[in-house]
């Protein structure tokens, strides 16, 4: 017998292709963690391991596919390269699938091994790239970047392929532009005044602030990056491996990256993006990553201190799922 105070939702609509459910995820209001912090403000974290790929790269895939189709810079059947630390790599497969491309993805041995699983199983091309000398396991440094973006070049070339950029095709931007910011704004009934996003090629951040500070010019952005890795704030790199997969990656020079919305600068520990990463999944039934974690981390330095009556966003960007063979989850 159904509860007399249940809420029904209706279903979505039945899709024709498994790229149409990306986007549209779900927000959840951390109050209970807030509560028992004796803190003021809200916490909002959009869960974006809801899309079909388990993180928020379905909808760059998508959105760089769809521009290049449209352009004619990607022709029907064209085989689709890109490097990945695994999400947008997924993504790709996912969208790339369902759009007719073939799809070969190029990511370092650094990053875990459940990302190139995942991508083989939705059928592509996997080329995996040895770490730089030194370099830890679970653990991608600039450097390890570097030598992925020039295997990405050689497959390109050898296979006269497009190449899907994330760090430069308008495509990362625009999605999160066109979907995620409303979203967020819709789900928070306007009422948002931060938003904070650990950076990778930066297209997160720009898309959403752009979309935010055009319905409310007064939200503040954030940008996140590993403490020992914090060169847009120009804090000096002391050590480029950190844990935090999907970001900080040493850049100080992000094509995307509109410094106009930003706000401020925010540092975290690899032991602090742990720590609520976990607490995330303890606390609150969110099972995410690091970065997520230190989203987490970083948005309750800003109610601990200068943002102490805020409503703060930000997302949870992929599954825990994806960090099994690391230690952010003892077994």
């Amino acid at each position: 017998m159904e509860h007399a105070n249940s809420v029904m939702n209706r279903p979505p609509p039945l899709c024709t292709s498994i790229i149409e459910t990306i986007g549209n995820t779900p927000m959840v209001e951390l109050r209970n963690m807030v509560r028992t912090r004796r803190l003021t403000g809200r916490l909002l974290v959009k869960c974006e391991y809801f899309n079909p790929g388990f993180s928020k790269k379905d909808r760059i895939a998508r959105e760089m596919l769809r521009e290049a189709k449209e352009s004619g810079d990607l022709e029907p059947g064209q085989t689709v390269v890109e490097l990945t630390s695994g999400n947008t790599g997924t993504g790709l497969a996912i969208a790339c699938r369902a759009l007719g491309h073939p799809f070969v993805a190029v990511m370092s041995k650094g990053n875990t091994v459940e990302r190139a699983r995942m991508m083989r199983a939705l059928g592509a091309e996997v080329v995996l790239v040895d770490q730089a000398p030194g370099s830890p396991p679970n653990q991608v440094s600039g450097e390890d970047l570097a030598l992925v973006e020039k295997h990405a070049r050689r497959q390109t070339a050898a296979r006269n392929a497009f190449r899907c950029d994330q760090f430069t095709l308008a495509g990362g931007i625009l999605a999160h532009q066109r979907y995620t910011g409303p979203e967020i704004w819709e789900q928070t009934d306007g009422q948002v005044d931060v938003f904070l996003d650990l950076v990778g090629t930066s297209g997160t951040f720009t898309g959403v602030m752009r979309y935010l500070r055009r319905m409310k010019p007064k939200v503040r952005g954030y940008i996140v990056e590993p403490a020992s890795s914090a060169v847009l704030a120009t804090r000096e790199v002391t050590n480029a491996s950190h844990k935090i997969q999907g970001g900080g990656y040493s850049m100080p020079e992000l094509p995307m990256l509109d410094r106009t919305l930003i706000d401020g600068y925010l540092q975290v520990t690899d032991q602090e993006a742990t720590e609520c990463a976990r607490s995330l999944a303890s606390e609150a039934g969110i099972f995410s990553g690091f970065s997520a974690g230190a989203n987490l981390a970083a948005a309750l330095q800003l109610l601990t201190q200068r943002e102490s009556t805020a409503t703060i966003a930000f997302l949870a960007a992929d599954s825990g799922l994806k960090y099994l063979s690391t230690d952010l989850f003892p077994k």
